[in-house]
């Protein structure tokens, strides 16, 4: 079947949201298909529309690697942003929390947004995680929901009150030491990347639909993931190092825990690879993660608690509050090579499971 170049959209409602009811703006979202860019806390799920959210948290950027600038995509649509954050604000009786870059380089359409309260957050990554900010801004108890967006959807989600339709083009980040021009790239969601990397990526790369922390690994003709706005391709690594598991061995190697003479020059730019640079081993460090964990929660016993099942132990620990990604970079630098992500990923499923 040969495409006609030319893309027809359903019709749905269209107008005010802040005219409309709560019940309206659901619907609405619901039979378009934006409804699934809400997600919830806790469980990192897809929210659900009879919930009543305490809060709902919009991020505005992403400090992740090789990610976009949100402010640079969302230039110029403030008008639909605005009627995004005005549905979002029928749909709680709290706040809608606005988190802003604490930088001076904010765009106009973020600084200038009404009906909901901005806060400013500074830092490097994980400092753009939606769950890290609404940690300190208004952190989760047991029984309660909060729901969290992407800014770029928030988009999405104006302009099908705007235009009654669900505009699924978007620009993503086409980045990463394999791409020969590093660029944005307009394309739709969930787009066949084949077209995207053709003569201009470089052999040996992993192509991944996200960043390289959260992101989803996927073939030269995989497809871009519904939340990703990035395509990432570095390279694929796979090589042995001689003697790789001595420390101290050279200035080639990054490492956060010191083990090569690497933390001598910190202003060096490396170009890293897939490698995980050994085995997993016993599950015993202190103090690593709490590094780049930027939480007030004790990562590695609330890790060794979802690795037993512990549900009690977990929730005092704090799982309601965290979602995979916030423990990125702790996987990233884990002496210990242990998948946190994964561990996290499928506790938040067992506890939904059983406390549901």
């Amino acid at each position: 079947v040969k495409a006609d170049g030319e893309i027809q959209y359903l019709s749905f409602k269209k107008g005010d949201p802040s005219t409309m009811s709560k019940e309206e703006i659901i619907v609405n979202m619901l039979e378009s298909g934006v409804w699934p860019f809400i997600r919830q806390r806790p469980f990192d799920v897809i929210a659900n529309p009879s919930d009543t959210p305490k809060a709902i948290h919009v991020t505005t950027f992403n400090t992740a690697p090789l990610a976009p600038d949100y402010g640079f995509i969302a230039h110029g649509k403030g008008d639909v942003l605005q009627i995004g954050l005005n549905a979002l604000a029928k749909l709680t009786p709290g706040k809608v929390h606005f988190n802003i870059t604490g930088d001076s380089n904010v765009d106009e359409a973020f600084s200038s947004a009404k009906n909901v309260q901005i806060n400013k957050i500074s830092g490097p990554h994980p400092a753009g995680n939606v769950g890290i900010q609404l940690h300190h801004i208004d952190p989760i108890n047991k029984g309660e929901v909060v729901w969290t967006l992407n800014v770029l959807d928030v988009i999405t989600i104006g302009k099908l009150f705007k235009e009654g339709k669900f505009d699924a083009s978007r620009s993503i980040a086409f980045a990463g030491s394999k791409v020969k021009e590093p660029k944005y790239v307009k394309t739709i969601l969930g787009a066949n990347i084949s077209t995207i990397i053709k003569d201009k990526v470089e052999e040996g790369g992993r192509y991944i639909s996200g960043n390289p922390l959260t992101g989803t690994q996927i073939a030269a003709d995989g497809n871009l993931g519904f939340y990703d706005y990035q395509l990432s391709v570095i390279p694929e690594g796979g090589k042995d190092r001689f003697f790789g598991w001595m420390p101290f061995l050279g200035f080639n190697g990054f490492s956060l825990s010191r083990t090569a003479f690497s933390f001598l020059t910190p202003n060096k730019v490396y170009d890293l690879d897939t490698n995980k640079n050994g085995e997993e081993r016993a599950f015993v460090m202190v103090g690593e993660y709490e590094k780049v964990f930027p939480m007030n929660i004790y990562p590695i016993y609330l890790l060794k608690a979802m690795i037993t099942q512990e549900i009690d132990l977990m929730e005092n620990l704090g799982i309601y509050e965290v979602a995979p990604e916030d423990f990125a970079l702790c996987e990233y630098g884990c002496t210990s090579k242990i998948e946190t992500q994964k561990i996290v990923r499928e506790a938040l499923n067992l506890v939904k499971k059983e406390c549901s």
